[in-house]
C-alpha cells in the first residue's frame, strides 16, 4: 500500500508539473476557444439555415427518387410481363389459328396445330389458368373434328351412292370408246400392212381408211372432252380428310373398318336389282352403271390411299358381287322373251365386263355366263322364228310360183338358190315348182343366222368357235323349230291333198338348199367346211322327216276321203238283178282318185305309187268290210252282181295306171281278194274251191273259208 501510495504521489507530482508546464497553453486555448465560440454560433446559424435549405431541397429529391424507384419497379414488371407474353403470345396465336382452321374446316391442319400446342407451346406456360382451359378444350375439339369429319364422310358415302350410276355410265362410255379406238387402230394397222403389200392397187382404199380413222380419232377427242371422270363427278376430299384425321388421332383402324362396313352395305344395295329390271334395257343399263360406279370408286380409293382398302379386300368384294350379279342375270334373263332385248343385254354385259376388266377385275365368269345367256337368246330366237314360220305357212297359197318375165325370175332366185336347166329353157311366163313359202323360209333361216351371229360378236371367241355356235343354233332352228312348224302344218285339218303335195315338193327344194346354207355360214365366219371340227347341218333329216309325215298324212287323208265316199254308198242288198252300171258313189270316188293322182305328177315316183297302192288297198278293204258287215243280214245275187260291177270299175281304174311306174298288174292285186271271192259266188264254183283248197295253184287261193262262209250265210 505504501508503494502504491508512493506511486500515486509520484504521478500526481508529474501531473502537476505537466499541468504547470501546459497551463499557459491551456489558457491560450481557452482564450481561443472563447473566440471560436462566437464564430461557432454564427456558423451554427449558417449550418441550421443551410440544413433547412438542404432539407427542403432533399424532399423533392426523395420524391423524385421514390418516383424513380417506382418506375424501375414498373419497368422490371413490364419486362417480366413482356417476357411472359412472349411465351404466351405464340400459344394464343396458335390457338387463334386453331379456331380459324376449325371455322374454315381445315381439320387436318387443326389437328397438327393441336399437336404443336400440346407438345411445344403449352408446356412452357402450363402454370397459367387460360392454358389449363385450353388443355381441357383440346380433347373436346378433337372429338368435334372426328364427328364433323365422320359427318362429311357420311355425306361422301351418300354422294357416291347417288352418283354411282353416272360414274359407271361414264366409265362404260370410256371403255366403249377405247374399244372403238382400238378396233379402228387395228383396222388401220391392217390397212398399212396391206399398203405395203399392194401399194399401187390399194392407194385409194388406204386414203379412205385414213380419213375414216382420222374422223374416228376426232370423234374420240370430242368425246374425251365431253366425258367426265369419277373425280369430276365426286369430291373425294372428305374421305382423304377423314382418313388423315383418324390416322392422326390413332383411330385409323376404326375408320377403315367403318368405311369398309358401310361400303359393303352399299354394295348389297347396289347389287339388289329392281323387280321390273328385265322389262327394259334401261333397267339393265342402270343396274350395270351402278355396279361399275361402285367399283370404279373403290379402285380409285385403292390407288390414292394407303391401307384404307386393299387389293385383297376389293377382290373379295368383287367375288361376292360377281356371284350375286351372275345369279341376278340368270334369273332376270330367263324372263326375257324378246331376242332384241336379250341381244342388248349381251352387249351391255360385254361393255360391263370390258370396263371392269380395264380396272383389273377378273370377268371370265361373266363371259361364261354369256354362253348360258346365248342359249336363252337362241331360245327366244327360236320362239320368234317359230311365229315367223307359222305366219309364212299361213300366208302361203301352196301353189307353184308364177313368173311372168326375167325380172321376176331373177327376184325369186336372188332369194333362193334354185337351178333347173329344163325350166330355164322354157319361155315366160312359167311356174317354179315350189310355192312362195320356200324362198321366204330360206331368207328367214339366213336372217336367223345373222341374228345368231350378232350375239357371238365381242365374246372373245375364235372364228372356229363362232362357226360351231352358228351351225349348232341353225341345226336347232331346222330340227326343232322348222320341223315342229312343218309337222303342225301337216296335221292341220284344213290342209288338203293338194297342199300336202306342195309341202312335199317344198321340203325337197329346201333340203337341196341346205348345202347353200352351209356355204353361207362358212362365208361369214371364214371357216372352210373341210375343217375337221366343222359341224354339219341336219336339215336333210328335218325335211325328210317332214316329207315322210306329209306322205303319211296324204295316205291318211286319201283313206279318209275314200271312207267318206264309202259312207254315202247306198246298196239295195235285196235287189233281184243289178242296174247294169257301176254305182254313182264309186264312179265319183274313182274320178276323185284319178284327178288327185294327176296332182301327184310332181311328187317323187315312189311317193305317188305308195299313195296309189295304199288308196287301192284301203278301198278294197272297205268294200270287203261292207260285204262282211255284221249288221248286213241278207244279200241277194242281184246285189252281188251290182257289187261286182263296182269292183270291175276299181280294177279298170287300177289297170289304167293312174300313177306311172307300176309293173304289170301290181296295182290290180290290191283287189284280188275281192275278185276271187266275187268270182266264187258269181260262178258258184264251190266244187273247185273245195277241191283245190290249200293248194298253191288254187283258183281261189285268196278266199278265206270263214269269209266265204259268212257271205254264203248272207
Amino acid at each position: 500500500m505504501e508503494k502504491l501510495d508512493a506511486c500515486i504521489r509520484n504521478h500526481d507530482r508529474e501531473i502537476e508539473k505537466m499541468c504547470n508546464f501546459h497551463h499557459q497553453g491551456f489558457v491560450d486555448a481557452i482564450t481561443e476557444l472563447l473566440k471560436v465560440r462566437a464564430d461557432a454560433e454564427k456558423l451554427k446559424v449558417q449550418v441550421t439555415d443551410t440544413n433547412r435549405r438542404l432539407q427542403d431541397a432533399g424532399k423533392e429529391v426523395i420524391a423524385q427518387t421514390e418516383e424513380i424507384i417506382r418506375c424501375r419497379v414498373q419497368q422490371r414488371n413490364i419486362t417480366t410481363v413482356v417476357e411472359k407474353l412472349q411465351l404466351c403470345l405464340p400459344v394464343l396465336e396458335m390457338y387463334s389459328k386453331l379456331k380459324e382452321q376449325m371455322s374454315v374446316k381445315r381439320y387436318y391442319s387443326a389437328l397438327k396445330t393441336m399437336e404443336q400446342l400440346e407438345n411445344l407451346y403449352l408446356p412452357r406456360v402450363s402454370q397459367y389458368r387460360f392454358c389449363q382451359i385450353m388443355i381441357e378444350n383440346l380433347p373436346k375439339l378433337r372429338e368435334e373434328i372426328k364427328e364433323i369429319s365422320m359427318s362429311d364422310l357420311k355425306d361422301f358415302l351418300e354422294s357416291i351412292r347417288k352418283h354411282s350410276d353416272r360414274i359407271g355410265e361414264t366409265a362404260m362410255k370410256q371403255a366403249q370408246q377405247q374399244k372403238t379406238f382400238s378396233t379402228a387402230l387395228q383396222k388401220q394397222n391392217n390397212v398399212n400392212y396391206g399398203r405395203n403389200m399392194h401399194l399401187g392397187r390399194n392407194r385409194i382404199l388406204d386414203s379412205k381408211n385414213e380419213i375414216t380413222l382420222k374422223r374416228t380419232f376426232e370423234d374420240e377427242d370430242e368425246h374425251e372432252e365431253e366425258v367426265l371422270t369419277a373425280q369430276d363427278l365426286v369430291d373425294f376430299s372428305p374421305v382423304y380428310r377423314c382418313l388423315h384425321i383418324y390416322s392422326v388421332l390413332g383411330d385409323g383402324e376404326i375408320f377403315e373398318n367403318y368405311y369398309r362396313k358401310q361400303r359393303r352395305k352399299q354394295a348389297r344395295l347396289v347389287l339388289q336389282p329392281q323387280s321390273s329390271m328385265h322389262e327394259t334395257v334401261e333397267g339393265y343399263r342402270r343396274y350395270f352403271s351402278q355396279i361399275v360406279g361402285f367399283f370404279v370408286v373403290e379402285d380409285h380409293i385403292l390407288h390414292v390411299t394407303q391401307g384404307l382398302v386393299t387389293r385383297t379386300y376389293t377382290d373379295e368384294l368383287w367375288n361376292m358381287a360377281l356371284s350375286k350379279i351372275i345369279a341376278v342375270l340368270r334369273t332376270h334373263s330367263s324372263y326375257c322373251s324378246d331376242p332384241d332385248l336379250v341381244l342388248e343385254l349381251k352387249n351391255l354385259i360385254v361393255v360391263f365386263a370390258d370396263t371392269l376388266q380395264g380396272y383389273g377385275f377378273p370377268v371370265n365368269r361373266l363371259f361364261d355366263l354369256l354362253f348360258e345367256i346365248r342359249d336363252q337368246y337362241n331360245e327366244t330366237l327360236l320362239k320368234k322364228w317359230s311365229g315367223l314360220f307359222r305366219d309364212i305357212f299361213e300366208a302361203d297359197n301352196y301353189s307353184p310360183i308364177p313368173v311372168a318375165n326375167e325380172e321376176e325370175y331373177r327376184i325369186v332366185i336372188s332369194k333362193f338358190p334354185f337351178q333347173d336347166p329344163e325350166l330355164d329353157k322354157q319361155s315366160f311366163p312359167k311356174k317354179l315348182p315350189m310355192s312362195q313359202s320356200v324362198p321366204q323360209i330360206y331368207m328367214q333361216v339366213k336372217e336367223f343366222i345373222y341374228a345368231s351371229l350378232k350375239f357371238s360378236e365381242s365374246l372373245h371367241r375364235s372364228s372356229t368357235e363362232i362357226d360351231d355356235m352358228l351351225r349348232k343354233s341353225t341345226n336347232l332352228l331346222l330340227t326343232r323349230t322348222l320341223s315342229s312348224c312343218l309337222q303342225n302344218l301337216i296335221k292341220k285339218p284344213h290342209i288338203g291333198l293338194t297342199e300336202l303335195v306342195q309341202i312335199i315338193i317344198n321340203t325337197t327344194h329346201l333340203e337341196q338348199a341346205c348345202k347353200y346354207l352351209e356355204d353361207f355360214i362358212s362365208n361369214i365366219t371364214n371357216i372352210s367346211q373341210l375343217t375337221v371340227h366343222t359341224a354339219r347341218l341336219y336339215g336333210l333329216s328335218t325335211f325328210k322327216d317332214a316329207r315322210h309325215a306329209a306322205e303319211g298324212e296324204i295316205y291318211t287323208k286319201l283313206n279318209q276321203k275314200i271312207d267318206e265316199f264309202i259312207q254315202i254308198a247306198d246298196y239295195d242288198w235285196t235287189m233281184s238283178e243289178s242296174d247294169g252300171r257301176a254305182s254313182g258313189y264309186l264312179m265319183d270316188l274313182i274320178n276323185f282318185l284319178r284327178s288327185t293322182f294327176q296332182v301327184f305328177t310332181h311328187l317323187p315316183g315312189k311317193v305317188a305309187q305308195t299313195a296309189c297302192m295304199s288308196a287301192c288297198q284301203h278301198l278294197s278293204m272297205s268294200l270287203m268290210q261292207m260285204l262282211l258287215d255284221s249288221e248286213l243280214k241278207q244279200i241277194s245275187m242281184g246285189a252281188i252282181q251290182q257289187f261286182n260291177l263296182d269292183v270291175i270299175q276299181c280294177e279298170l281304174f287300177a289297170s289304167s295306171e293312174p300313177v306311172p311306174g307300176f309293173q304289170g298288174d301290181t296295182l290290180q292285186l290290191a283287189f284280188i281278194d275281192l275278185r276271187q271271192l266275187l268270182d266264187l259266188f258269181m260262178v258258184w264254183d264251190w266244187s273247185t274251191y273245195l277241191a283245190d283248197y290249200g293248194q298253191a295253184t288254187s283258183k281261189y287261193l285268196r278266199v278265206n273259208p270263214s269269209t266265204a262262209l259268212t257271205l254264203l250265210e248272207k
